[in-house]
């Protein structure tokens, strides 16, 4: 199986590594290409030309090696794409090409692409006498053909510039298959191909000759090689579908072991269910099971002693019966009681928050969620959603509270943060206390809060405006508290700002703690925000364009917590198409 990911830039090793291989098969299979182009892949990458921006997708085994790669260019002007380069490493086979380029299509389309656009080798006789040769290329044009690509005929494209060079046949793939080629649209395209792509080899008056041979209109595609019956199937080495504007879910299916029936306690199972029966109907989503991960990212941002006392005490506990904190020994912690249950206030910051013998075990599994959602971004999904519960965005680096056990979102952004620097916006009605403290010496990652001032709202002790962190963190903190009566215009404007901080910080990363408490009638909140609302704020954060973690935190108001949470995605997706489709 294989992992396709784009790669943005080489500032991280994984990827300088994944460059550098992909220059060696570039050498390898197009020997005929100067070294100078070869060189100037990693600047393509780190500045991209807007005109014709490049992105590299690469197919890495399980282990990390390049087994191909797609270099497609986008000219965002125009709303095509053009196919550089893509090939297999020599000795590669297994449907490596079919994969590379579905995610070109993919990538094309969810950034505005009408069509995209690329050169094969010629399959004639009168371009190529070589017969071994030509047959290998008409295998190359059927096998495009299985997209719906196909050559475009009765134009100059594949006259050489000098006589005896090269002559490659230009083929249109419209990404939905009936589209006609647009002869005004073409002359366009093919103008810009050539003085983008070969700039310095084409000289004006061979571009205006080739532009000038495009007179049908709609412009002639070459007839099929093969009947539709007849044409190859395309092999995908990859598994379920990842269309970049595609969601990847992932949910916490054991999160219904935790189950607190007392009267009043509002984190329940229900919450999962209501989002569900919202989201997945739209077909934005596609379910990624949770795999398993070591107890060596929990560590990296909890306490040993923490995450050990909870362990132990959540197993030690009858299944019938929680613990609640009630003793606080702020007077002496360097001597916790022995008493497991007594200790709970050693490591808790409220009264309501139990430990029993499920809240460790889902706590964990929703852990395992956010780490999955967290590789398929690293994978190349462009959003990845962690339904899960209970949530996290309380949990320090050594206590829980609010219903939180773990610091989800920010255990998942620490493992983002080995990729690249890091945005967490924290858009719950409470402030994100658990992101806050377990980053605030750090400065690769910058954390956000939109929230209840703490003078009415919990947590009550943070998340005040002069806590900007210290040491390396200092400004990489920022809290937006905003007064008990808020509606959706007060709100756009503080996500407004907390935008602005993150574009200035200029992230490879965003991880979203989603809460939905900020809706109106919440049980734990006093703000009035409503469906819209909700959907302009998706397509605000969207509007960042960059590839995105959602973990679930809060949102108790069952009966309309579906409806926001699917407004919330259906704004996040249009403002990302967007932001794609139209790059700075």
């Amino acid at each position: 199986m294989l992992r396709i990911r784009r790669i943005y830039d080489t500032v991280h090793r994984h990827d300088r590594a994944a460059v550098e291989e992909t220059q060696r098969i570039l050498r390898d299979r197009f020997p005929e290409i100067p070294e100078a182009r070869v060189a100037a892949l990693p600047d393509d990458l780190r500045r991209p030309n807007p005109d014709f921006r490049a992105i590299l997708f690469v197919a890495q085994s399980p282990a990390g090696r390049v087994r191909g790669f797609a270099l497609m260019r986008h000219a965002a002007d125009l709303n095509f794409a053009f196919l550089d380069f893509i090939a297999a490493a020599r000795g590669e086979t297994g449907g490596i090409g079919g994969a590379l380029y579905e995610r070109v299509r993919e990538e094309a389309a969810a950034v505005g692409c009408t069509a995209v656009f690329f050169e094969v080798a010629p399959d004639t006789p009168e371009l190529e006498s070589d017969p071994k040769l030509r047959a290998a290329n008409r295998a190359r044009i059927r096998f495009y053909e299985a997209f719906g690509a196909r050559p475009i005929a009765g134009t100059d494209y594949e006259t050489p510039v000098e006589p005896g060079g090269g002559a490659p046949l230009l083929v249109y793939d419209p990404l939905t298959r009936d589209a006609p080629l647009g002869r005004s649209h073409a002359k366009r395209v093919v103008r810009a191909i050539l003085a983008r792509r070969y700039g310095d080899y084409c000289p004006p008056a061979y571009v205006d000759r080739v532009v000038a041979s495009f007179r049908d209109d709609p412009v002639r595609l070459r007839a099929p090689l093969a009947s539709k019956a007849d044409r190859p199937s395309v092999e995908s080495a990859v598994g379920a579908d990842r269309a970049p504007d595609r969601i990847a879910l992932v949910v916490n299916d054991s999160h219904d072991i935790h189950h607190i029936r007392e009267r009043g306690y509002v984190e329940a199972p229900v919450r999962v269910g209501s989002i569900l029966r919202q989201i997945e109907p739209t077909g934005w989503f596609h379910r990624v099971a949770a795999r398993d991960y070591p107890d060596s990212h929990v560590l990296a941002v909890h306490d040993a002693d923490y995450v050990r006392y909870l362990k132990t005490v959540c197993e030690a506990t009858p299944p019938d019966r929680s613990v609640y904190p009630y003793v606080f020994p702020i007077r002496n912690v360097a001597r916790p009681p022995k008493d497991l249950a007594i200790r709970a206030g050693y490591y808790c910051i409220d009264t309501f928050t139990p430990l029993n013998r499920n809240a460790y075990r889902a706590a964990r599994a929703a852990v395992d969620c956010a780490l999955t959602a967290a590789d398929e971004v690293l994978g190349g999904s462009w959003m990845a959603y962690a339904l899960v519960r209970p949530p996290g965005h309380h949990a320090e680096r050594r206590a829980f509270g609010g219903f939180c056990y773990f610091g989800t979102a920010a255990i998942a952004a620490n493992h983002l943060s080995a990729h690249g620097t890091v945005a967490m916006l924290d858009v719950d009605y409470h402030h994100g206390n658990s992101q806050q403290d377990i980053f605030w010496e750090r400065g690769d990652v910058l954390t956000l809060s939109i929230h209840g001032d703490p003078a009415f709202a919990y947590p009550y002790f943070s998340g005040f405006p002069d806590e900007t962190g210290v040491g390396a963190g200092a400004g990489s903190n920022l809290n937006l508290p905003l007064p008990e009566s808020v509606d959706g215009e007060r709100y756009a404007r503080a996500l407004g700002a907390a935008l602005r901080r993150v574009r200035e910080f200029d992230p490879r990363f965003l991880v979203v703690a989603l809460g939905l408490d900020t809706a109106k009638n919440d049980p734990t909140g006093s703000w009035s925000l409503g469906a819209d609302d909700f959907e302009r704020n998706g397509r605000m954060i969207g509007s960042l364009g960059l590839p995105t973690l959602v973990v679930q935190e809060g949102g108790y108001r069952t009966r309309t917590l579906g409806v926001n949470a699917r407004r919330f995605f259906q704004g996040l997706r249009e403002g990302a198409r967007s932001a794609r489709a139209n790059p700075d």
